[in-house]
Parts: structure tokens; C-alpha cells; sequence
């Protein structure tokens, strides 16, 4: 108990300084981290942690408030983030207060928590978090520790959006649905499910059926539900749930593009199409329950009203489908050029179905900038003067026409996915589209599953060494699917690699069509550190300025959250 008392008092007394505490606080959470890698098995069943989950809610007090909130449940295993995006910008614009609780984040844990569309601010952040934290340890119990990170997560939620009096909160599952820690939401004003797919096979079940059972779980007795056109096997029971519960299911089909009226959405994608629809059907249904505003008189069939439009265009999630250009890199001209030198194309996929949606966005983009480097090559007069570049209006007097695109994978997956399946059906999808990769990189992650960093936190220079023997084995599936055959790749460059050495430059623009070993390295590549590999990109798109390098990272969130957070650096 003294340990505690003094604990607390160290706590109270580093409010004062912002920063250092909120260091302090990502220790903490890390601390809360029960698992050391997300395959690792909990020493409780799934039913006590929901006991538990609701003794957390009444030592904080929030069983009244939090059935007085007006919640969009949303549960799934692909599109449910931007299905939650999109639904906090549709309502936003409408004019309510929004709050808006998605998982995981990228690079600082505020991102889970949006309050009217932005990241909440340290200082609430900080009032809040240490407000629950030390009100749940002066309860410890034997029988009732700390909550994990992310039931303690989803409390902190709750916390925020009833402290801040939200007018509607939209709350993404974690993983699942029945046994979630969001699922003590007894009475939502509408429930979501997205697509589903195979993942977290090894806590959801090995099939469909078993996986959708899950995420019906969030289904509550006469709640109206949406969801998406689905296969038969997990569209059955979903059904046979939503029956059980008198809950009205209607499977919402994709938007039709020409509804939007030749709006750009930010969250691009030919599968953005079915979460904006979800996203609309739900908006729609809590908009009618609650009776908080009157509803255009209009065909929703043909047009939509324009603050929805204006939602759908502005909903943002970092990380999927997301391009951003190295402002570190200048063009030919010595300008700095957002549609050629370095352009990272970045998305969360990984499962088979997100993979392939990937793909079909990168092909897409990738060939828009194709037929843009041969509009420019052809013509010096263009009009009008500014044209897109991936959502981005430049100069067309300023562009530089491009010789060469080279079309490069940096990838990672966590050792529970099956890389066959994911590069498998990122090669195939891409060159459907023609769209070919020149390289393949392999590079593992810096963020680690056992502590929770900020966007400030510290990125050290020298990186421990680290066991690539994984990403070594990426790179065997990779050659084995492009040359058809078994290469031997793990003495070939092992050596090197783990030393801190790199490929020269010359590597990225060498042809490897042939699958011949030839020399040291050939189609691909694996790479000791993410830092490094960054590095080696700039280099290369220095020493080649009339080239155009561009860049997917897939494959992981944390890969992704680790390369915009060097980028951000």
C-alpha cells in the first residue's frame, strides 16, 4: 500500500510537465501489455475478462453514462476503420460533436481517440488517462489487477466521450465481436458489420462460419444492423443471428461512384465504395432514431445531400491508402517534386481480401502516373495550368517528365500470416492491372508488441541487431512465386545484410526478369533495419533524379506506422 501511495503521488506531481509525463503515461500503458507477441495466450477465459471489463466500468462509474451515449457499434475484418472514418466525418458535418474510438494506432496511441475529427490533445489526453488509471489502482484487488491494454484503452474511451458530452460516439472493434471489450455496449443505436474475411484465425476460428459468429456477437435484441454483401457461408450466420434478435439486417450495397458527384474521397479505392455505403446506411439509421436532424427530401437513390458528400470526401485514416511524397528528394530541376523522385504508397493490408484491394489501389494510382509521365513527355503546352497528381494540384509548367518508374515492395507480415497467400495475391492482382514490381525489399519492424510509443518518442540511430531469419524466409516465397522456382537467397546475402551492409543503387535499377542469380543480389533483398532502408531509398532517388521510385509498404500496420513516423522525422 505504501508502494502505491508513493506511486500515485510521483503520478499527481508529474502532471506539471506535459511532455515527460506523458512519456511517463506510454510507460504505463506499456506495462498493461499482458502478451509479449499477439499469438501469445491469455491465462484467462474470454467470459472473465468480460467480468472484469464491467467491475472496471463500475469502479469508474460509468455504467449511466455510457448507456446515455448515442454509439455506432462497428465490428468486421476489413473496412471497419474506414467505415468508422467515414461515418464520424458524415456527422461531423452535420453538425455533431463527434467522437470516434479506432484501434490500432500508428504512431501515437492519441490517435485512437478523435474528438470533432481531430487526435485529442495531450493536455485531455493526460486528465484523463491518469484519472481512471489512479482510480483503477486504488481498487486492485487479488482476483481484479490492472486491465490490459487495450480493455484499459477502450475504458479511457468511454471516459473521454461521456467527459466531453459527445453527441454521437462511433466505436470500432478491437478483434471479434462477442468477447471484444467494446461489447459492453448494452443498447447502440445502430450496429455495422463489414466485410469478413480470414484473420485471427488462431482466437476467431478457422472458418467463416466461426469467424462471422464473432462478429454477430455485437448484434443487440431489436438494434437495427447493416452490413455488406458477404459470402454465403458467413452471410447465413449473420442472418440466423440477427433473426434470433428481431434485429432488421439489410445488406447495403456498393455506392455507386457516380453518386458522388465528382468528389474526391481521401480514402481511395474501387473497396472505399462499399465502406462508404455501409458508412451512409448507418449514418442514415442514426440520424432517424435519434431524430437529431431532419433528413433532405431526396432520392438516395440518385444523389446524396451535400454535407454527406462533404463527410465522404474529408474522412481521413492514416495508414490505408495513404501516399505521401518524400519532401526530402528535389527533381531534376532541383525542385522539390511531389509526383516524381520518392513517393511512398501506404497500406495496412494483411489479409488475402485487404491485400488484394491494396493491389487494385496501387495498379490504379501507379497507372494514373504512368499515363501522366507520357502526357507530359508529349506535350510542353498543357492547359489548364494546374493538373492533379494524386489528389494534389501542382503547376503543370513545374512537372518534369520521368525516363524511368520503378515500381518497389518494402514489405513485413507478423509470422502468423501465411506469406504465400498475401504476396501471392498482391503479385497476381497487380499484374492483372500491369503493374510489375522491379524489387522487393524485407525489412522488419522497429515498433515492438510489447510497449507503446508516442509521436515523440525517440528513434534510435543504431538499432539493435535483429534475428532476420523471418524476413529471410519472406524473401525464399517471394522468388519462389516470381521465378517459379526455389532460389537459394538466405547465404546469398545474410552475410551482408546482417553487418549493416546494403545493395548499391545499381541494384534497384538492374533487370531481374531472368531470375539467374548472376550476382549478389537479384529480384530482391533483404535489409537489416527499416532506418537504413529509407536511407538507401533517398540515396538511390538522389543519384537517379530523372527517375521516378515508387514505393507500397503493406504488408503490417506496425511496418507502415514505423515508415510514417521516419517520414514524419
Amino acid at each position: 500500500m505504501e508502494k502505491l501511495k508513493n506511486e500515485k503521488v510521483e503520478e499527481t506531481s508529474q502532471v506539471k510537465g506535459v511532455t515527460s509525463t506523458y512519456e511517463y503515461a506510454m510507460e504505463k500503458l506499456s506495462s498493461l501489455i499482458t502478451r509479449k507477441k499477439r499469438d501469445g495466450k491469455s491465462t484467462i477465459s474470454e467470459i472473465e475478462k468480460r467480468e472484469r471489463m464491467l467491475s472496471f466500468i463500475e469502479i469508474l462509474g460509468l455504467e449511466k453514462q455510457i448507456a446515455g451515449l448515442k454509439i455506432i457499434h462497428v465490428a468486421g475484418t476489413k473496412g471497419k476503420g474506414s467505415t468508422c472514418a467515414f461515418c464520424e466525418a458524415i456527422l461531423r458535418e452535420c453538425g455533431f460533436r463527434t467522437g470516434l474510438f479506432t484501434s490500432p494506432h500508428l504512431i501515437d496511441v492519441r490517435e485512437r481517440f478523435r474528438l470533432d475529427g481531430l487526435d485529442i490533445s495531450e493536455e485531455k489526453f493526460l486528465q484523463y488517462f491518469w484519472e481512471i488509471w489512479n482510480q483503477l489502482k486504488d481498487n486492485i484487488v487479488e482476483g481484479l489487477p490492472m486491465p490490459p491494454l487495450f480493455q484499459f484503452l477502450t475504458l479511457l474511451a468511454f471516459k473521454i466521450f461521456t467527459s466531453e458530452k459527445v453527441d454521437v460516439a462511433i466505436i470500432e472493434v478491437g478483434i471479434g465481436g462477442t468477447f471484444d471489450s467494446t461489447n459492453v455496449i448494452k443498447e447502440p443505436v445502430v450496429c455495422g458489420i463489414t466485410s469478413l474475411g480470414m484473420d485471427h484465425m488462431e482466437i476467431l476460428g478457422d472458418t467463416l462460419g466461426k469467424i462471422a459468429s464473432h462478429k454477430a456477437g455485437i448484434l443487440k435484441l431489436g438494434v437495427p444492423a447493416f452490413t455488406v454483401p458477404q459470402p454465403s457461408e458467413a452471410m447465413e450466420v449473420l442472418y440466423d443471428r440477427a433473426q434470433k434478435l428481431m434485429v432488421p439486417l439489410k445488406v447495403v450495397t456498393p455506392l455507386d461512384s457516380k453518386m458522388l458527384k465528382d468528389v474526391k474521397l481521401i480514402l481511395s479505392g474501387d473497396h472505399q465504395l462499399t465502406n462508404a455505403a455501409l458508412a451512409i446506411s448507418l449514418c442514415k439509421s442514426w440520424l432517424k432514431t435519434t431524430g437529431s436532424w431532419q433528413l433532405e427530401n431526396a432520392d438516395w437513390d440518385e444523389t446524396l445531400p451535400h454535407k454527406f458528400l462533404m463527410g465522404l470526401s474529408n474522412a481521413h485514416l492514416s495508414g490505408r491508402a495513404q501516399i505521401v511524397h518524400d519532401d526530402t528528394i528535389k527533381n531534376s530541376s532541383g525542385v522539390n517534386g511531389s509526383s516524381g523522385g520518392l513517393t511512398f504508397y501506404l497500406d495496412g493490408a494483411h489479409s488475402p481480401e485487404s491485400m488484394e484491394a491494396c493491389a487494385r489501389w496501387f495498379s490504379a494510382v501507379v497507372g494514373e502516373n504512368k499515363n501522366l509521365s507520357h502526357l507530359l513527355s508529349c506535350s510542353k503546352n498543357l492547359t489548364p495550368k494546374k493538373i492533379w497528381v494524386n489528389g494534389c494540384i501542382q503547376d503543370g509548367d513545374k512537372q518534369e517528365p520521368y525516363k524511368m518508374s520503378k515500381q518497389v515492395l518494402l514489405f513485413n507480415c507478423m509470422d502468423v500470416r501465411d506469406p504465400q497467400i498475401l504476396l501471392s495475391r498482391l503479385v497476381s492482382t497487380c499484374a492483372s492491372s500491369g503493374t510489375h514490381f522491379s524489387k522487393a525489399i524485407f525489412v522488419p519492424s522497429m515498433s515492438a508488441y510489447n510497449k507503446v510509443t508516442s509521436g515523440t518518442s525517440t528513434i534510435p540511430l543504431n538499432i539493435p541487431q535483429k534475428d532476420l531469419s523471418w524476413q529471410f524466409n519472406l524473401q525464399r516465397v517471394w522468388e519462389r512465386i516470381c521465378c517459379g522456382k526455389d532460389v537459394h537467397v538466405l547465404d546469398q546475402n545474410l552475410n551482408t545484410n546482417t553487418s549493416g551492409n546494403v545493395p548499391p543503387c545499381k541494384f534497384l535499377y538492374k533487370d531481374a526478369s531472368s531470375c539467374s542469380r548472376g550476382d549478389e543480389y537479384f529480384g530482391s533483398a533483404v535489409f537489416p533495419s527499416l532506418p537504413l532502408t529509407i536511407n538507401w531509398l533517398r540515396n538511390c532517388a538522389k543519384e537517379n533524379p530523372s527517375s521516378r521510385i515508387q514505393v507500397l509498404v503493406t504488408g503490417s500496420l506496425h511496418l507502415v506506422g514505423d515508415v510514417l513516423r521516419l517520414l514524419k522525422r
